[in-house]
């Protein structure tokens, strides 16, 4: 009789309800019949027209069988049995009631889930159909059909339909068996360093398959990612394998698809109205939206694993991780990546509530964490085998040539995918640089259209977290100077606010400190983002102004652009006060920030209040800063003038000014000492 498990076959989206596996016993004998004619009816005429590309000869054999079951139901109904039925009897039409609702089941399967995993999965899916042979078999073989139908046309077709059940083999397509075994033949010749040939891709992926347009290729994409997500422990192939064949799928994507909109080219005029109307449906579905405070400072990615390190900052760990190991691999001291400050310590504690928070977003936007592997991108995923490797390189290439000669649309599409193929692994992001697209993404910095713009100062972004391809950045002509103008006047908030991470990152190169300040415009900008920009960008603009203020050079171009007054300002902002103060104690390292910072009374009164009121690390700073202040001053006999200012700032409480005039003339003794 009918098992209450057929086969498992995962599909998105879908879970088979537990009364498919179960038959209607309540129903009475009449009711019981014209719910099987009804339920065989509407299975012929729901899939006897449709076209499959795959299992066809399983198909068709199980719709004949149905329809031999109509005329057998039907047979029964017009002849009255269907009101005396034995109780051997009912429990067999009982039966075909499950087992219809079970051919129901593995037909939707078949039609509405990935046709690639169908391939993959051609051999298991071909044993469904044979399960479903066996018992109807066994129904047939137990029922009294004798007893019941009296029509010799009838007899002839059931006991047809019986032998022919009983002497039937498992039956394998050998042509979808050919497809198969190709499909992985393609995986392996990138797994061996050859691009597979173009044709025969067309013919598996296109002719054969059916998969003609971008969606349906992102379809069978996103099919088979979240299946990983969620069967990973049990799914055969191994995901590695199944990753090898999303790399593919995804070059095919772009080998034969192109990278023009599914609804036609997008309209790129009146490029100052909303974003809605410079964005084509291509791109939106291609990322989704996240709040920037669930995304990674330095790979742009949703955090899987937030993590805290001593300055306070949040990145995901994977991240942070490779940055500390690629600093301490060229002895360079431990650094914050957006605030550029030293850390104290490279203990990276759990941010549990934020992840936490997260996981209750993907949730709602009916996305799914991954628990066991807190290192995986989401998209695309990560691989560490050579056919993912090489299939990524090839897309890669596909991706930089439509860079280079596509339409507008193209190249906004190709900067975003380029972008997520370069955060997938270190040697990915060298060899996209290597390969020659900056030169391309620094043309398209330039673009009229904000999208276009965005996508490709995200992508530089994502390049520049690499020590090797900063040299590349830094040395192509113009690359530098547009940079600062997209942070200066970029069409959106976040093509500004990369723009600036962009320079903070090439900061922690000493350097090229002194080639950045010296741009036109660069510390005016960032000055502007850290006095009108959002929070995030007045981080961002703070971090790369204490990387420049650490360069002794850039002293006198940090004053000259008022950078002490933005600082003293930005003291009074508990989210950037340690980073302009720590700005302040470089600046008055050097004669002329140490009197550009003892002339403004603003300055002197914000680090007193934090040599109060501040964090332990901006009173610290503070403390070390004024210090340095009050040396120098007693150096150049200007005590007489300093000291008054700080202690009869009306901003500072009576009892506050007492204590620091102690403080002050204990720090003045000892140097006098």
């Amino acid at each position: 009789m009918a098992s209450t498990g057929v086969f498992f076959h995962p599909q998105r989206g879908r879970s088979p309800s537990p009364g498919a596996f179960l038959a209607r016993v309540s129903l009475c004998e009449s009711t019981l019949i014209q719910t099987l004619i009804d339920m065989s009816k509407n299975l012929v005429n729901s899939f006897s027209n449709k076209s499959f590309s795959l299992q066809c000869k399983n198909f068709r054999s199980l719709i004949r069988k149905i329809e031999i079951f109509i005329m057998l139901f039907e047979h029964l109904h017009d002849s009255g049995y269907s009101v005396a039925l034995s109780s051997t009897a009912k429990l067999c039409f009982e039966e075909f009631y499950v087992l219809l609702y079970q051919s129901k089941i593995l037909f939707d399967d078949c039609t509405q889930t990935s046709r690639i995993w169908l391939l993959i999965q051609n051999c298991m899916i071909s044993h469904g159909f044979q399960y479903l042979d066996r018992e109807i078999s066994m129904v047939l073989d137990v029922c009294p059909l004798q007893e019941l139908i009296s029509c010799e046309d009838v007899r002839e077709q059931v006991e047809l339909l019986r032998k022919q059940l009983e002497r039937n083999e498992f039956l394998i397509d050998q042509r979808d068996e050919a497809m198969r075994i190709r499909l992985f033949g393609f995986v392996e010749e990138f797994g061996f360093g050859t691009i597979p040939d173009a044709m025969e891709l067309r013919a598996l992926f296109q002719e054969r398959l059916g998969i003609e347009d971008a969606n349906s290729y992102r379809r069978e994409i996103e099919f088979l990612e979240e299946l990983i997500c969620h069967h990973e422990d049990y799914i055969e192939p191994n995901p590695s394998v199944l990753k090898g064949i999303i790399a593919l799928t995804q070059y095919c994507r772009f080998l034969f698809c192109g990278f023009e909109d599914d609804d036609g080219m997008i309209n790129f005029e009146n490029h100052g109205e909303q974003m809605k109307n410079l964005i084509t449906e291509e791109i939106a579905k291609t990322f989704v939206t996240l709040p920037k405070e669930f995304s990674c400072p330095i790979s742009l990615d949703l955090m899987q694993d937030p993590v805290v390190v001593s300055t306070g900052q949040t990145f995901d760990r994977s991240s942070i991780s490779k940055w500390l190991k690629r600093q301490h691999m060229r002895r360079e001291n431990y650094t914050c990546p957006t605030t550029g400050q030293l850390l104290a310590h490279i203990v990276l504690a759990p941010n549990r509530a934020l992840k936490n928070l997260i996981s209750l977003w993907c949730v709602a936007q009916g996305m799914f964490s991954e628990p066991k592997d807190t290192h995986r991108q989401i998209s695309p995923p990560v691989s560490s085998t050579r056919a993912v490797i090489e299939a990524n390189r090839a897309t890669a290439m596909l991706l930089i040539k439509q860079l280079s000669c596509g339409p507008d649309i193209g190249k906004t599409v190709a900067a975003r995918w380029l972008q997520m193929l370069a955060s997938i692994r270190e040697e990915d992001a060298v060899y996209i640089a290597v390969a020659g697209s900056i030169p391309l993404f620094r043309k398209l910095l330039s673009s009229p259209h904000p999208k276009a713009q965005e996508n490709s100062i995200n992508a530089i972004l994502t390049l520049s977290a690499y020590y090797s391809n900063m040299s590349l950045i830094m040395d192509e002509v113009g690359c530098l100077e547009l940079i600062v103008k997209v942070m200066r006047s970029g069409y959106t908030e976040i093509a500004r606010e990369n723009a600036a991470s962009i320079l903070s990152t090439l900061c922690t190169v000493h350097d090229y400190k002194t080639r950045i300040a010296g741009k036109e415009g660069a510390i005016s900008g960032l000055l502007w983002l850290l006095k009108m920009g959002t929070p995030r960008e007045k981080k961002v603009a703070i971090g790369t102004l204490y990387l420049l203020s650490s360069h002794v050079d850039n002293c006198s171009k940090l004053v000259e652009a008022d950078a002490v007054e933005f600082l003293a300002e930005a003291m009074e902002n508990k989210g950037v006060a340690e980073s302009a103060t720590g700005a302040l104690n470089f600046l008055v390292k050097h004669p002329i920030g140490a009197n550009a910072v003892r002339k403004d009374g603003k300055a002197i009164s914000g680090l007193l209040i934090l040599r109060i009121s501040g964090t332990n690390r901006a009173r610290a700073t503070a403390v070390a800063t004024l210090r340095e202040l009050y040396r120098d001053c007693l150096q150049c006999n200007q005590l007489r003038r300093a000291v008054p200012a700080f202690l009869t700032n009306p901003l500072i409480p009576a009892v506050y000014r007492f204590r620091e005039g102690q403080c002050i003339a204990a720090s003045f003794a000892g140097y006098a000492r």
